[in-house]
C-alpha cells in the first residue's frame, strides 16, 4: 500500500495557512488569479483565517478555513464557488464549490460557514 508521511501533506497545506490572504466568491470555478479576482469575482473578504494542518476524517490531512462574517459583494450575480488567493504574489491557491449557490447583489455582504480543505491518503 502506498503511504505518504504527514509532513508531505502538511507542507502543501501550510501554503494555504501562511500565504492565502483573501477569499472571493465567484460565479464559476476560477482558473487563475485574474479570473478569481477580476473576471468571475462577485465579492471578497480579507478577514481570512486558516488553521494549521491536522488529521482529516477518513485519512489524510486538512486545514480548516474559519467562518467568514464580513464579505463584501461587489457585483450582482450567482455565487457558486470560492477562491483562496495570495494577493502579494498574485496566485490562485485553491477553489471549491460553495455548499449552495446563492444570488447576490452588489453592495450587500456575504457570510460563509467554516469549511475544510483536505488531501486524502494515497490509495
Amino acid at each position: 500500500m502506498a503511504t505518504l508521511n504527514d509532513r508531505v501533506f502538511d507542507n502543501g497545506l501550510t501554503v494555504l495557512d501562511t500565504e492565502a490572504n483573501a477569499i472571493h466568491v465567484t460565479s464559476q470555478e476560477a482558473t487563475d488569479y485574474t479570473d478569481a479576482t477580476s473576471t468571475s469575482t462577485l465579492g471578497n473578504s480579507t478577514s481570512l483565517s486558516i488553521g494549521a494542518p491536522g488529521d482529516r476524517t477518513g485519512g489524510g490531512r486538512k486545514v480548516t478555513v474559519a467562518a467568514i462574517t464580513d464579505g463584501s459583494i461587489t457585483a450582482t450575480g450567482t455565487a457558486t464557488h470560492y477562491a483562496l488567493v495570495d494577493t502579494s504574489n498574485t496566485r490562485l491557491l485553491a477553489t471549491g464549490t460553495l455548499t449552495a449557490s446563492q444570488s447576490v447583489t452588489s453592495g450587500n455582504t456575504f457570510t460563509l460557514a467554516t469549511f475544510d480543505i483536505g488531501i486524502p491518503d494515497p490509495a
